[in-house]
């Protein structure tokens, strides 16, 4: 059963008829075409569809788009100012914070919205802040050395 939704997703309103039972992760990839949030587990275990939801991170694999309906949507490609990128992407490539990337956009969207919740965070709130994003690569360190770069 479809219905009409309204979603603000990255400052912008949109309007859509679907089931509203629909993950948000399906809507934003398939629907918007908005790329950033991955599927990875489809659990809410990987991160990689991590979005921010009212400015806090929050996977978006299982999360039905009639519940986030009011609330304001970001992705990763809504955190950029246009062609300039956000100061966290800006340093997640000085530092070559990425290696196979798949968990990059969890671990983005995660440090956002920990640094806007703290904007001075110590390695101790910066690494609960991600713990809920898996990197199998194992590029934790660079991660937090960009994160610590953005709060420098």
């Amino acid at each position: 059963m479809k219905t009409t939704l309204h979603l603000k997703v990255n400052g912008t309103t949109h309007t859509l008829s679907l089931n509203p039972a629909t993950p948000l992760l399906y809507v934003l990839r398939n629907d918007l075409q908005l790329n950033g949030p991955r599927f990875g587990c489809g659990l809410q275990q990987c991160g990689a569809c991590m979005v921010l939801l009212d400015g806090k991170a929050q996977p978006s694999c299982m999360i039905a788009v009639d519940v986030v309906k009011n609330q304001e949507i970001t992705t990763l490609e809504g955190i950029s100012s246009g062609d300039r990128l956000h100061p966290l992407q800006q340093a997640f490539i000085d530092e070559q914070a990425a290696q196979c990337g798949y968990c990059l956009n969890g671990m983005l969207m995660s440090a956002v919205s920990v640094l806007q919740e703290t904007p001075e965070a110590d390695d101790q709130t910066i690494r609960e802040g991600l713990e809920r994003v898996l990197c199998r690569c194992g590029t934790q360190a660079r991660f937090l050395r960009a994160i610590k770069r953005v709060i420098r």
